[in-house]
């Protein structure tokens, strides 16, 4: 089984602070509505291995675009390695399961895995995104480019 999914990091941290202390200048910071500066990413873990991260570059990610960027170059490679027992897990996010998406997948006899429940129990790969965040937000200077 491979299990592939993509993630927004971002700059942004939480603040600990005293109780009733939540309008101190010192506790108040601009910033903007979409989240502050980010990088999206996508990867795929399996039982032995996983995927190199690819980062995508700035726009939106669309059927097409994860159809060229992640499962032509990724999962067709993994596919063909490991043979007709494949087994594809991805997420229900829109540029997952638009029709390029579906088409690709079924040209390619691929087996994609029903979409289980929002438990990282069942998504195991939730459990590598909290990691690499959590390491990423203990950094003492945060990233300022995906280098």
């Amino acid at each position: 089984m491979s299990v592939q999914y993509q993630k927004r990091f971002s700059t942004r941290f939480d603040l600990e602070r005293d109780r009733d202390t939540r309008f101190y200048t010192s506790n108040i910071e601009e910033r903007h509505h979409y989240g502050g500066p980010g990088v999206l990413v996508w990867g795929g873990i399996m039982l032995n291995g996983r995927t190199e991260l690819h980062i995508f570059d700035r726009g939106y990610v669309t059927g097409d675009r994860y159809c060229e960027e992640v499962l032509v170059p990724h999962v067709r490679l993994f596919r063909g390695a490991i043979g007709p027992d494949f087994l594809f897990m991805d997420d229900n996010a829109r540029p997952h399961r638009t029709l390029a998406v579906e088409e690709l997948l079924e040209s390619e006899d691929i087996t994609r895995m029903d979409w289980t429940a929002y438990s990282p129990d069942l998504n195991p790969i939730e459990h590598v995104w909290d990691a690499l965040g959590r390491r990423i937000a203990a950094r003492l200077h945060h990233p300022e480019n995906t280098q």
